[in-house]
Order: C-alpha cells, then structure tokens, then sequence
C-alpha cells in the first residue's frame, strides 16, 4: 500500500489524537451523568469533582477545535480510494458510520457549550473562561443538556461501530483497511 493510499500524516495524527481525547471525555461525562454533580461531590469530593468538569469541559473544547480542522483538511485534502476489497455494504457503512461521528463529535461539544453557559455555568478551557455563547435559560440549559447526554450515547454506539468494524479488517479480513489510519507503516 502506498502512501497514495493512506490519510495524509496530519489526518492520521488528528485521528489517533482525538480518540485519546473522546475516550475520557466519554468516561469523565458519563460518570459527572450518573452521579450528578452532587453525587460526584459526595464521591469524589468538592475539589476533585470540579477538576472533572474542568477537565471534561476543557477536552471537549479541545474535540471541537481538532473536529473543526479535521474537517477542514477532510474537505480539503480528502480521503484515500476505498480498498477494493470491501463490498458495496462496508463501503456504505463505513461512509455512514463516519459522517455520523464527524457530525457527533461536532455537535456534542457545541451542545455542551450552550448547555453549559445556558446553565449559567462558566465554560472552562484549562484555566480560561471563555464565552458563553447564549444568555442564561435554566430550562434551555437542561435539555441541551439532556441533547448533550444523547450524543453521548450515539457517539459511544457509533465507536462500537467503527471499532468492531476497523477490528473485523484487522483480525479477520486482513485487507489493509488498517493501514489508511495506521501511524505506522
């Protein structure tokens, strides 16, 4: 396989990097989900609960930010040829699959982010406080944040899809399907 037919290295690294940022996020917000954030304070305790939703909303800004540019360069510099090997429905699957997750992991932080300032909470990137984007609307915030929990699970059902999928090409097919995305030659 050439290089021809791989990701540019860029769009390799954007990859790798955002999936070490979505796994946490999911982990983090899932868990500040269940818990709410009175049972993360009782769990974890005042401070380690507000790192949380620092962190989770810090990476989430970071996702927005790398999605934002993965898209740019998708759109720019485009995809490698499908491997012929794949059948009309993997094709369509995977196309499915990945503009789904494009299309998620845009919406979910951005949803977060209104959620968040809707809720009249501060929008925390690392030690800044950016803006809000939205006025203060306790009712719009709780079902952005409802909206935003959704997107969670869909975003947790597509990367089953997507990793059961890259493992099935792996593992089983042996067809190179790997090697578009691969870091490594």
């Amino acid at each position: 396989m050439s290089e021809v037919d791989r990701f540019s290295l860029v769009q390799r690294l954007l990859h790798w990097l955002l999936a070490l940022l979505v796994i946490p996020a999911l982990g983090v917000g899932m868990t500040l989900g269940w818990l709410g954030f009175d049972g993360a304070r009782d769990a974890f305790g005042m401070e380690v609960t507000n790192a949380l939703y620092t962190g989770h909303k810090t990476i989430g800004v970071l996702i927005l930010a790398l999605m934002t540019l993965r898209l740019v360069l998708r759109l720019t510099l485009g995809a490698p040829p499908p491997v012929p090997t794949l059948t009309s429905f993997e094709r369509l699957a995977s196309q499915a699959v990945q503009a789904a997750m494009y299309l998620v992991l845009l919406a979910l932080p951005l949803v977060g982010w209104l959620a968040t300032a809707a809720g009249g909470y501060p929008v925390q990137f690392f030690a800044w406080t950016l803006p809000g984007l939205i006025a203060k609307d306790p009712a719009l915030s709780e079902q952005l944040f409802e909206l935003h929990g959704l997107l969670g699970w869909a975003l947790l059902a597509l990367l089953a899809l997507h990793i059961g999928g890259a493992l099935q090409h792996w593992l089983v097919k042996h067809d190179g399907v790997m090697r578009r995305m691969s870091l490594f030659r």
